[in-house]
């Protein structure tokens, strides 16, 4: 229970940049350059905030998970479904080896919406598979991404993974 509060926090803290996308029936607004620019650090820090509360470390933004889960969210948009495999039959793991990342794959949230990130966190969060990924304790970085169609409809995409060198002496790395 001292989750709820936790989120609904990081939730009033962090609204202040985000758009209400309640559907295109009701006129769904887009993101704005300057809201979408804030939105992966509102995003972490409410992740951050929920992994604090759990005794769990921080993560921290990855470009080339950012990069994966931007390509794979514009892809569910091209075929119109939210699923983890893309359109050329890619999984969550061909994509972030596609971008170069040299970490470990721990998991992938995916979600079609016309709600905002935060209220996607909190759909997440209240599932245990998605949450699982969120919380997951080895995770030392995120990728979190969007796309937005001209309606307002959201396709949302996070990926975890642990950066290579966790674990690895000093000595051995280059």
């Amino acid at each position: 229970m001292k989750l709820l509060p936790v989120l609904l926090l990081c939730t009033s803290l962090a609204v202040t940049g985000c758009v209400s996308t309640t559907g295109a029936s009701q006129g769904a607004k887009q993101i704005t350059p300057e809201q979408a620019a804030e939105m992966q650090y509102q995003v972490l820090d409410s992740i951050n905030s929920l992994r604090t509360a759990k005794g769990l470390a921080p993560v921290q933004l990855n470009a080339q998970l950012n990069a994966a889960a931007a390509t794979h969210s514009r892809d569910m948009a091209v075929q119109n479904r939210p699923w983890h495999f893309g359109s050329d039959g890619s999984s969550p793991l061909d994509r972030v080896r596609r971008v170069g990342y040299s970490g470990t794959l721990l998991g992938e949230n995916i979600s079609e919406t016309y709600e905002t990130a935060l209220e996607t966190l909190s759909d997440w969060m209240a599932q245990p598979d998605t949450r699982a990924v969120i919380l997951d304790p080895t995770a030392t970085e995120i990728g979190f991404a969007w796309f937005q169609e001209p309606s307002g409809k959201m396709w949302w995409t996070l990926v975890s993974g642990t950066a290579a060198n966790i674990g690895t002496p000093a000595s051995q790395l280059g």
